[in-house]
């Protein structure tokens, strides 16, 4: 395992840039910027009406804008993530902080739909830092000096950070269009991009790559993703987390439906639930401990197990509205907690991999939660509630057998 001198060697042998934090644990800075960075692809959701408005058109012509800011984040974590284990991690996280950030600043001043789309694109490609920071935070805390927690605990905080930003970044868009108009939810987060990327160039070391042996360059990285995807473990744990992920999509597209026909809600108040769902960002420190306490198959019974139990309180759908919101609560912990235990699973694996198994990792779950928006929206169309219930069931089901699947020493 690559190991990382308070100095902070740099492969060539040479040093450069400040301890860890300055000894400090890095993993609470970690998690805000995985918070922060995660936020921005979530931005335009609940902006599409003001920007429709804005440019005199509709607000069909309009969702686009996330879908393709999406499209360019799954292309982001495809092609760029697996750098993390060839390239000098430090950098390649500000090259795309930096880069965020402009991408950011032509969002705010753009003259066009069209112009914003491309820039909504590339905010998208350049974005996918948090799946960058928690391999990094693994490489610290295994770093002579570094925090005491276990891995368990540490992926589950930064990928709780992940979370809060995910969920929260549509309340705080929502309510700052609202107070300032569009184009300065974009500024105001591209001036919190530029400090963060402040921040982490004093507070990260340069960090080697962590395959630098001959051969490990970029593009051998990139080709060996179908020959590690075979692994057994890998296999598994990436297609249960894809159909799960089926699971989560189908929800979170239908539950605005479903509040504002059955509850009559506003937009407003719909936006809050994802406030709601933050909350689960707390158990995820302990979602990663319960993987390394009961190992794979453990983890993935209780925390998949949940999404399952999520979706059955759910299932009164227009009845009380506490319902929903134990639901939401449910349904999330087990979601999030579940992916804090699965790479917490991953992250046993060499080192020089880890980049390369958050790649893998999800990009399929970001597949299936793709693939979980279209079935959900079918469902609802098809029959309602009901049948959103029973779809979100049938893959949180399916998720949990395949995860159950034994593969041998990984299951310990």
């Amino acid at each position: 395992m690559q190991q990382f001198t308070s100095s902070a060697q740099v492969s060539d042998g040479t040093t450069g840039g400040p301890p860890p934090l300055g000894g400090r644990s890095p993993v609470p800075l970690l998690a805000v910027a995985a918070a922060v960075t995660a936020a921005n692809v979530y931005l335009n959701q609940p902006l599409l009406d003001a920007v429709a408005r804005s440019f005199g058109t509709d607000a069909g012509t309009l969702g686009a804008l996330p879908t393709v800011t999406q499209a360019g984040y799954a292309a982001g974590i495809l092609l760029l993530v697996p750098a993390g284990d060839s390239h000098d991690r430090r950098r390649l996280i500000l090259t795309l902080g930096w880069g965020s950030a402009a991408a950011l600043a032509v969002c705010a001043v753009a003259p066009s739909v069209w112009c914003l789309l491309v820039a909504g694109f590339a905010l998208g490609v350049l974005s996918p830092v948090p799946q960058l920071l928690t391999p990094l935070a693994v490489a610290l805390a295994d770093a002579p000096g570094g925090p005491a927690a276990g891995r368990g605990r540490i992926v589950g905080t930064v990928q709780g950070g992940l979370l809060v930003g995910v969920l929260a970044s549509r309340a705080y868009a929502g309510a700052l269009a609202e107070l300032a108009g569009w184009r300065t939810v974009y500024a105001v987060s591209c001036l919190l991009t530029l400090g963060l990327m402040v921040v982490l160039r004093r507070a990260l070391p340069q960090l080697p790559a962590a395959a630098p042996a001959s051969g490990s360059g970029y593009r051998a990285t990139l080709a060996s993703l179908p020959r590690l995807w075979w692994r057994p473990v890998v296999r598994v744990v990436t297609v249960s987390g894809a159909l799960v992920g089926v699971a989560f999509g189908a929800f979170w597209t239908t539950l605005t439906f479903l509040l504002a026909d059955g509850h009559g809600l506003d937009p407003a108040r719909i936006g809050l639930f994802g406030l709601v769902a933050a909350a689960s960002a707390a158990a995820s420190p302990s979602a990663g401990r319960l993987a390394e306490r009961w190992g794979r198959r453990g983890a993935t019974a209780a925390l998949t197990g949940l999404v399952v139990v999520g979706w059955l309180v759910l299932l009164p759908g227009t009845g009380s509205l506490w319902w929903v919101i134990a639901g939401v609560i449910v349904l999330d912990v087990g979601v999030w907690g579940g992916q804090a235990a699965t790479q917490t699973v991953l992250f046993r694996l060499d080192t020089a991999l880890h980049n390369r198994l958050n790649t893998l990792y999800f990009t399929l779950r970001f597949l299936g939660i793709a693939a979980g928006s279209l079935c959900g929206a079918l469902a609802w169309t098809a029959g309602g509630w009901p049948v959103v219930v029973a779809t979100g069931c049938a893959a949180a089901l399916a998720g949990l057998l395949v995860g159950l699947l034994p593969v041998g020493d990984a299951d310990r």
